[in-house]
């Protein structure tokens, strides 16, 4: 077969889609074609936040239909991402116990101390080597253990989200390495679940399942999936393969540009930004830093912290949806905020008041009275306080990863969705002083493509891969511009907030 297809199944916290991926195996092109978008919301119930992963299967299901109809024959195999920390429970009957919480529901809140208190951080740390942030799923659990401890004791198998979907996919049950190092509940260096700290905090380990490297092939698609889909005869000829199941680290093995010298932000609702290491680098430093050591394809690490991104722009589009009934498009809410001058006025992206507000924009204003600043004064001004304080934060989170690692970047490559917004990239690169390479956008979905591929045998390394990409898609370049007055602004920006 001199061309095959493979069905990219890529979930986000706002949506999802399915991108097939048309591979030419003799010229080593790769072509991509978006068969199916679908939408994804945090429900709120009560005091809860939940994911709705029975309508995201319904969607699943029907991307393959999509790429059957389409494709036929040519489709090899399918791989399902999702964003990290979130996890479903299933009973000793493999039954789903409940909608999942989402990583933004308030159960976690004050929960950190009490962990410390039982597990020191330095010993958390010193063992996984990930970000500390509330909605890890270490503190996912613990709330469990603290306020539903029935709940996990009538769990018989703990599976992080994308996990699930390829578990109803192919009937065989594991944790993608990739995604299970965002519980922090992995150790770093052996790759095994840390038993440990679990028993510690109470956490039940009779629910982990064994851990599989990204692109690893599961099987093919299960019998009764396949008849229901109405292609039983296929159904053997479809492997399920896990790619790098957590999103980021799918973007970050299709991120073109990326080596020793060129870091990387991986934009969409979280911008995950950092530089790529072929071990964990777990020291004092990098945890009194909060740098997370979450694991790559082809086993590398993504040294990072991560970030809120796109949530902000996502959520004022909402506001100003729900209140004045006119949706502006991302495109039309970045020309805004570039049409009017640099404001002097920032947040703190990861202030936790940013986290789930009622009304961002309100929550954004509230910040800047508190903290003694200028309100902006139009949407664009608004917006442009917003993008601003990201591009700064960009430079602030790579200079301690620089410091960190005794690197010096002399680029970045944004991927993702946020890279389409030019704004950004040019402050990043006015602010770092150096070239901005935007691109590719549909990095996740390239990524997980072509780990099937590897799963498959048509691709060697991590190398091998990124040659396809940037062989197959254009790379936008923005040059730095006014890096004086930039570099006066990131003082600013460093004094006003307090960051040094």
């Amino acid at each position: 077969m001199e061309v095959v297809v493979l069905l990219a199944i890529d979930i986000g916290a706002s949506g999802g889609k399915a991108i097939a991926g048309v591979l030419d195996l003799k010229d080593g092109k790769l072509t991509v074609d978006e068969l199916l978008r679908f939408p994804n919301q945090i429900i709120r119930v009560g005091n809860h936040m939940h994911w709705d992963v029975l309508q995201l299967w319904v969607n699943i299901k029907n991307s393959i239909k999509a790429a059957v109809r389409k494709y036929g024959g040519k489709l090899a195999s399918v791989g399902v991402d999702t964003w990290g920390v979130d996890f479903a429970l299933l009973d000793s009957n493999d039954e789903l116990l409940g909608l999942p919480y989402a990583y933004r529901d308030p159960m976690t809140e004050g929960l950190m101390d009490e962990v410390f208190g039982k597990v020191p951080r330095e010993v958390i740390y010193g063992e996984t080597g990930i970000q500390f942030m509330r909605i890890n799923t270490l503190y996912q659990l613990y709330a469990l253990v603290k306020y539903n401890p029935q709940r996990l004791k009538a769990a018989g198998a703990m599976l992080m989200i994308p996990d699930l979907f390829n578990y109803w996919l192919s009937g065989v049950k594991v944790n993608e390495y990739t995604n299970a190092t965002t519980t922090q509940l992995l150790n770093a260096r052996s790759r095994r679940w840390s038993v440990d700290i679990m028993e510690r905090l109470g956490i039940p380990t009779h629910m982990l399942q064994d851990i599989v490297d990204a692109g690893t092939r599961l099987g093919h698609l299960a019998p009764s999936v396949a008849e229901e889909l109405g292609v039983p005869n296929l159904g053997r000829d479809i492997s399920i393969i896990a790619p790098a199941t957590h999103d980021t680290a799918s973007a970050i093995a299709a991120a073109p540009m990326v080596n020793e010298h060129t870091g990387y932000v991986s934009s969409g609702t979280w911008n995950l930004v950092g530089v790529e290491l072929s071990e964990p680098l777990i020291n004092e430093r990098a945890m009194l830093s909060n740098f997370t050591n979450e694991g790559g394809a082809f086993r590398t690490i993504t040294f990072l912290r991560n970030m809120q991104g796109m949530w902000f722009i996502q959520e004022v589009r909402r506001i100003i949806s729900d209140v004045e009934g006119r949706d502006y498009s991302y495109d039309e809410l970045t020309k805004l905020a570039s049409e009017v001058d640099q404001p002097n006025s920032f947040i703190d992206v990861d202030d936790p008041r940013f986290l789930a507000p009622v009304n961002m924009i309100e929550e954004v204003k509230g910040y800047l009275r508190e903290t003694g600043q200028r309100e902006p004064g139009s949407l664009g001004e608004l917006v442009r306080v917003i993008i601003t304080s990201i591009a700064l934060k960009h430079r602030y989170i790579l200079e301690r990863a620089m410091e960190i690692t005794g690197r010096r970047l002399s680029g970045v490559n944004i991927i993702g969705g946020g890279s389409r917004n030019s704004l950004m990239n040019q402050l990043t690169a006015n602010v770092m002083g150096i070239p901005v390479y935007a691109g590719p956008e549909e990095s996740t979905s390239l990524g997980n493509i072509l780990i099937q591929a590897a799963g498959l045998g048509m691709v060697k390394n991590l190398g091998e891969l990124r040659s396809i990409v940037k062989g197959s898609f254009n790379i936008k370049v923005f040059e730095p511009r006014d890096e004086r007055r930039y570099g006066d602004l990131y003082t600013e920006f460093l004094n006003r907030l307090h960051l040094h």
